[in-house]
């Protein structure tokens, strides 16, 4: 006869590596081989196991898993085209979807109607001890509400046990960690069906989990002016914002003491804190190795001293006794009854990067309009002189906004070459009169700057166009501010935009007025005739 090690294993040997898990069963236990048979891979019999195709199932847990917390594993069915499991758990055709529909709408297909197999005697009104209601290994199913519109018979296996459930579509298993071993391990799962006579084989699937008695964590990290924050090359003289992200999907860490110690790899010294975020301003040129360790006193409870052996692990209780049923404590540490017992766990994360002499500001320090002959008068033409600190740019771009700077009108991106001083003439085509909210963006290959201005476009009238400026600015600053951040993060890279030359100059008036803070970026389109280079060093 089979044991649950043989069919779960697929015959492979799988020694008991943990101590018993809660509610989890050996798997020398026999396994009912009649009510459940047992199919190697290969076997014919999968091909027709299910009505209209093959199903697969879908394992996934929330690994890797701190000892001591739970991990949450999660099987789903993915049952073949057209077919999905309806409010009674019956699974049927979807409307619409297949030929083998029916010509009435009102009339369901049903792949399998569970409803008139549970009527027979061999599912729910037998009394004899052979009745269908029980797991694998005899265990009957447990009669909570619902019950019967679960059928599918979910057997997980990991570590030498076995745990079985009964399900619909999907099955979720909660299993606390603290006596599972440290390490990689394989969760196995076996799926069958309600049968006429007997279950019926449907699916398999396996996933991978790790246990660890270090605090899983990861750093993202964040600079205003940096251009791509994936290649860890970061500015001189701008904070890095770094935030620390604990995996922790069982809330096991929620009542503990938890700080970061920082070591920023400049020298600067140590620096712990008790928030998951903070900052660091790097100043000078180098490669650094910032790294953070995470230390938890997690509360636990204290129990009577039982001296164990040590086992591989850097977990330290510290307590007036010891908790015999983790397999993680090696040292005893006498505590102050008061303060409670505790266990401490740590995490670490450590990288390596670099920086870099970046664009830290862009000024607009002029604005001129170009008087242009009657002749040519096409367009307005502005002249915007910009200046900025740091290094020198290679590209500039141009975002023309309408004045509350949240519609995108036109973006133009071009090449620019600065040997000496960042210093340079940006010509830009406005084709109507108007208030425009104009972003005026430097980069190089590693950070870029902007700067804003709020300009007025009339055909004669400034008075009128003033008026208009200072209406708009209040605006601009109020939705600038609102949407900064997110604007900045998502339409900060610009593609260049080929030049367009033959743009004739016109002879109508213009107003500008400007104010040079922080502002948005927007959504990129085209912009007709954008750039003149009647003038050297204008771009």
């Amino acid at each position: 006869s089979l044991g649950f090690q043989d069919v779960l294993s697929h015959r492979r040997t799988s020694p008991v590596t943990s101590k018993e898990l809660q509610g989890w069963s050996s798997d020398q236990n026999k396994w009912n081989e009649k009510l459940y048979p047992f199919w190697e891979e290969g076997d014919p019999r999968w091909k027709d196991c299910w009505k209209g195709g093959r199903v697969t199932a879908k394992l996934d847990t929330d690994s890797p898993a701190l000892v001591g917390s739970n991990i949450t594993v999660t099987v789903t069915l993915q049952f073949p085209k057209c077919q999905k499991e309806d409010n009674d758990g019956h699974i049927i055709y979807e409307r619409n979807c297949t030929q083998d529909s029916p010509a009435s709408q009102d009339q369901q297909v049903y792949v399998y109607n569970w409803t008139e197999w549970t009527n027979s005697c061999g599912w729910e009104n037998c009394t004899s001890n052979h009745s269908h209601n029980v797991f694998p290994d005899g265990r009957p199913f447990p009669h909570y509400p619902g019950w019967r519109r679960r059928n599918f018979i979910y057997v997980f296996h990991t570590l030498g046990q076995y745990y079985q459930v009964i399900g619909r579509s999907s099955a979720k298993l909660t299993v606390n960690t603290a006596n599972m071993t440290l390490g990689e391990h394989v969760m196995v799962a076996t799926v069958y069906r309600r049968g006429h006579s007997a279950y019926v084989p449907i699916a398999r699937a396996n996933a991978t989990y790790v246990i660890t008695d270090k605090i899983p964590i990861s750093v993202n990290m964040f600079q205003k002016h940096d251009r791509n924050i994936s290649d860890y090359i970061f500015i001189k003289g701008s904070p890095i914002i770094y935030n620390v992200k604990i995996h922790d999907p069982s809330y096991y860490l929620n009542n503990s003491a938890i700080s970061y110690k920082w070591n920023f790899g400049d020298g600067s010294g140590l620096y712990v804190v008790s928030s998951p975020t903070t900052s660091h301003i790097y100043t000078v040129q180098g490669n650094f190795t910032p790294n953070v360790n995470v230390q938890a006193i997690i509360p636990v409870p204290c129990r009577p001293v039982t001296p164990t052996a040590s086992l591989p692990t850097s977990a330290v209780m510290t307590a007036a006794s010891s908790n015999s049923d983790s397999s993680t404590a090696v040292e005893l540490l006498e505590d102050n009854p008061e303060g409670g017992c505790h266990i401490y766990r740590n995490g670490y994360y450590g990288t390596g990067i670099s920086v870099v002499e970046g664009i830290l500001e862009v000024n607009i320090i002029q604005m001129t309009s170009i008087q242009m002959t009657e002749s040519q008068a096409e367009n307005s033409l502005v002249d915007f002189v910009v200046t900025c600190q740091g290094s020198l740019p290679t590209d500039v771009c141009t975002v023309v906004s309408d004045p509350t700077c949240q519609v995108s009108k036109s973006v133009v991106c071009n090449p620019v070459i600065v040997t000496d001083e960042c210093l340079l003439t940006i010509r830009r085509a406005f084709e109507e009169p108007g208030t425009y909210c104009v972003n005026i963006t430097l980069g190089d290959d590693t950070s870029q700057a902007l700067a804003s201005a709020l300009i007025s476009v009339n055909g004669g009238s400034p008075s009128g166009a003033t008026e208009g400026v200072f209406i708009f600015l209040g605006l601009l600053a109020v939705f600038g501010t609102i949407g900064a951040f997110v604007l900045y993060k998502r339409y900060k890279q610009y593609k260049p935009i080929e030049r367009s030359a033959g743009q004739a100059e016109n002879q109508e008036g213009l107003t500008a007025y400007f104010s040079n803070f922080k502002a948005i970026f927007f959504p990129s389109s085209t912009e007709r005739n954008p750039l003149l280079k009647s003038k050297p060093g204008i771009v």
